[in-house]
């Protein structure tokens, strides 16, 4: 069982950055890919980013790509999404995910992961 606490989450203008971290326990952080999710208002969640386990592979949504950096830390067993240039459309709960069946894989689909944390407001101001 792998509990995710995601943390960094905030209030920023249009053009600013926010770095935001989820922090694994209870499981094997190194086995497991690893994936930050958004959820906007009214709106269904949606995939943002994905890292393989041993961060060889990074993948990013058409609409994050270019500003957003997916990292990881195993000997720390933490997550980064470090988000550049911010825009208003970013404003969301954005959640991160861990996969342990094929972890070498990208993954996109919100099925395709066993575990979630409960996500971190991101507030993008104009």
């Amino acid at each position: 069982q792998v509990q995710l606490v995601e943390s960094g989450g905030g209030l920023v203008q249009s053009g600013g950055s926010l770095r935001l971290s989820c922090a694994a326990s209870g499981g094997t952080f190194s086995n497991s890919a690893l994936g930050w999710f958004r959820q906007a208002p009214g709106k269904e969640r949606e995939f943002v980013a994905h890292i393989t386990r041993y961060g060889d592979v990074r993948s990013y949504t058409d609409s994050v790509k270019g500003r957003f950096t997916i990292s990881r830390d195993n000997a720390k067993n933490t997550v980064y999404l470090q988000m550049d240039s911010l825009k208003p459309e970013d404003t969301a709960v954005y959640y991160c995910a861990a996969e342990t069946d094929s972890p070498d894989y990208v993954r996109r689909r919100l099925y395709q992961y066993d575990y979630w944390g409960r996500g971190t407001q991101v507030t993008v101001s104009s």
